[in-house]
């Protein structure tokens, strides 16, 4: 569904998903935000770094994300990974959870108590679990057609702080 959306549309929802995270104080105040590139029609969250310097991006190495530092002006272009999906460069520089004020966090679809579906691997589950990751804020990035009243969940599953659409951004109970 979220792949048949018409280019301009997406655009024109994902800029207004950015326009809420922009107006959060929270936000405006991160030192660090680890993000995503888009893939497969995913909020674009590109119009943001215009508006704050220091990012992460994940790169995938075996079942784990690895968190590179990233900027428009970065030396090594992205490249694509695995699954096709665009990453740093392995010698761009290493972001630490210590570093990391923020995560923003991509999905197929999240539930209103922030439980998150997404592609299957297990990633951001394996990431969320591990101690010094647990406590930075996490926002789940969705359209609004796939923010749900409820998801299935494993005992694995991890649930995000708060989610974001195009509609506002919701903190989780």
């Amino acid at each position: 569904m979220r792949q048949s959306i018409p280019v301009n549309v997406w655009r024109q929802r994902s800029d207004r998903l950015c326009a809420h995270l922009l107006a959060w104080d929270y936000f405006r105040r991160c030192r660090v935000i680890l993000a995503y590139t888009s893939f497969r029609q995913e909020p674009d969250l590109s119009p943001l770094a215009q508006h704050h310097a220091a990012w992460g991006l994940p790169r995938c190495v075996g079942k784990a994300l690895h968190w590179h530092q990233w900027s428009a002006q970065s030396p090594w272009p992205l490249q694509k990974g695995a699954y096709g999906i665009l990453e740093p460069h392995p010698q761009s520089p290493l972001v630490e959870a210590s570093q990391v004020d923020l995560i923003l966090v991509p999905a197929l679809a999240c539930d209103v108590q922030g439980y998150r579906l997404g592609y299957g691997a297990g990633y951001y589950d394996r990431l969320l679990s591990q101690p010094q990751w647990q406590g930075i804020p996490t926002v789940g990035i969705v359209f609004e057609n796939a923010r749900l009243p409820h998801l299935p969940r494993d005992e694995w599953d991890r649930p995000l702080g708060s989610i974001c659409s195009e509609s506002g951004l919701f903190l989780v109970s």
